[in-house]
């Protein structure tokens, strides 16, 4: 019976076995069977489609090279756009506005068109009695003694009266122009910075140069290149210099910048006065910004300015004059 039963358990365990065999033959005789039934052609697009299909590598890989390629074009467009800001700004060319004012030049001042200046007693009306006089004229009406005249040896007739009333027109170059106020007289240039380069990088953004005049030396010393390395050149004919030039009035801490950038350039300021030559081009940009700055005012004509201050403040990359501030003159 153990025989028996033993025979019975184990005849199933056998033929499980070789059913499983069967089955995997029969799974392995299938799979062959499908590739059997392909051609050389289509078994060679097969193996080529299993070659192309897309795996987790190359998606990571694509994410990896796109990233790049955008970092890539927009550090380019950052490059383009810092060597655009580097680049020098094309200068706007701005017509001259002519001015044509009246001046007296050497003439005496006075009250037409003469020639000749006003006589002593003419000039005397005009002036306020100083104490000096007003003691001595205190001392004259108490004095009982007369003053004399010396005679001269001329047969002149002896007149303090002048026979001239002077010049009426403004100081300035000789002519016949407008009623207006120069520019040199009007005109008041500030400057603001909080170290010597960079109100020197100013200056050499304006082609503003620096001199120095009078003392014991004859012609002016120009300095230039105040930003880096200052260069100086000497002119002895003054006369020759056409171009505006402004001076300091009123003390400033400015003003120890031009004595110190002067010296750098080797010259010699004791004594001596310094000044900023104005560039035409900039002097014409000037008289174009006043001018459209009077108009938005209501004055369509420089004649009626009697102040303009203008102020240099930083824009982009470099610098511009501004109108902050300007007066009229009274019935003009």
């Amino acid at each position: 019976m153990a025989s028996s039963d033993q025979n019975v358990i184990d005849e199933p365990q056998i033929d499980e076995k070789s059913n499983i065999t069967s089955n995997d033959g029969a799974s392995q005789g299938a799979g062959s069977a499908s590739t059997d039934g392909m051609t050389e052609i289509q078994k060679q697009r097969l193996e080529e489609r299993e070659r192309l299909r897309t795996s987790k590598f190359d998606v990571v890989t694509s994410l990896f090279m796109s990233l790049i390629l955008f970092i890539g074009a927009f550090v380019l467009m950052l490059f383009i756009v810092w060597l655009t800001m580097r680049m020098p700004e094309r200068v706007k060319s701005f017509p001259p506005i002519e001015e044509n004012a009246a001046g007296r030049a050497d003439n005496a001042e006075g009250f037409e068109r003469d020639f000749e200046p006003p006589g002593a007693e003419e000039v005397e009306e005009l002036m306020e009695p100083t104490l000096q006089d007003t003691i001595e004229a205190v001392t004259d009406a108490v004095s009982s003694v007369a003053g004399a005249l010396d005679t001269m040896n001329t047969s002149a007739t002896a007149s303090t009266a002048g026979t001239g009333k002077g010049d009426s027109r403004p100081p300035g170059p000789e002519g016949e122009g407008e009623d207006i106020i120069p520019r040199f007289e009007r005109w008041q240039l500030n400057f603001s910075a909080k170290g010597l380069k960079p109100y020197a990088s100013q200056l050499d953004y304006y082609k503003i140069e620096l001199g120095a005049i009078g003392g014991s030396v004859q012609g002016v010393d120009y300095a230039s290149n105040l930003a880096s390395k200052p260069k100086s050149r000497h002119v002895d004919d003054s006369e020759s210099e056409k171009r505006l030039y402004f001076m300091w009035t009123t003390p400033s801490p400015l003003m120890q910048f031009d004595r110190t950038l002067l010296t750098q350039a080797g010259i010699n300021v004791t004594g001596r006065q310094m000044l900023k030559f104005i560039p035409e081009q900039l002097e014409n940009e000037l008289a174009h910004i006043e001018l459209e700055y009077a108009k938005e005012k209501g004055h369509p004509s420089v004649v009626s300015i009697a102040k303009t201050i203008f102020q240099s403040t930083a824009s982009g990359s470099g610098y511009q004059f501004e109108v902050v501030d300007q007066r009229y003159r009274k019935g003009k």
